[in-house]
């Protein structure tokens, strides 16, 4: 039987903003590097002149960026804790009329790997989480995104993979990768 007096499991843990405050739903949260020089803030970028219907980063020395929201799986939770399912999209317009929720696309066939894009499909490809690293821990207080959607789907646990950096032509994007984290921090945007 349960006690309220037991240790939190690690899916009841809140993922943490750099001022130690929990990630919110709906409140606007930069995505940076948790180490300095290792790109800029995560952001929308294109490939090969098209619009910028990629995730990526912002170089080394922006200070841009654009914020993102979180919205959790389950409607009834207002805290992103890690390891459960939420959906990530940036806060703006784009010029390109496309939803800006995050997804996983196709493998692409010049890289061999899927990058993550946007555009809101209502499936499992746009639901993400976060961990401090199962295998081997992150940087002092920092997180792993993942692409690892259990909570909608508990046979895709076979699939799962950390969000990376693909580097192509100078354009950082994110795509996935089964070895490793790309270390992360969020940094609330308005106070």
């Amino acid at each position: 039987m349960a006690s309220r007096g037991m240790a939190a499991t690690a899916d009841d843990v809140a993922v943490l903003d750099t001022s130690g405050q929990p990630l919110l739903r709906g409140v606007e949260y930069y995505i940076k590097p948790a180490v300095t020089g290792d790109g800029g803030n995560f952001s929308l970028v294109d490939r090969n002149g098209s619009c910028p219907f990629y995730v990526g980063q912002e170089n080394a020395t922006s200070t841009g960026g654009i914020p993102v929201t979180f919205s959790p799986y389950m409607e009834e939770e207002s805290v992103v804790r890690e390891l459960r399912n939420f959906k990530v999209e940036f806060s703006g317009n784009t010029t390109c009329n496309q939803s800006t929720v995050w997804k996983v696309g196709e493998v692409d066939l010049v890289t061999e790997t899927r990058l993550i894009g946007t555009g809101d499909n209502a499936s499992f490809l746009n639901y993400f989480s976060v961990d401090k690293g199962e295998e081997e821990p992150l940087v002092n207080g920092s997180y792993g995104l993942r692409w690892c959607p259990t909570q909608l789907c508990p046979y895709c646990r076979f699939a799962c993979a950390y969000v990376d950096v693909l580097v192509e032509n100078g354009t950082r994007l994110l795509s996935l990768n089964e070895t490793a984290a790309f270390p992360v921090v969020f940094e609330r945007a308005t106070i």
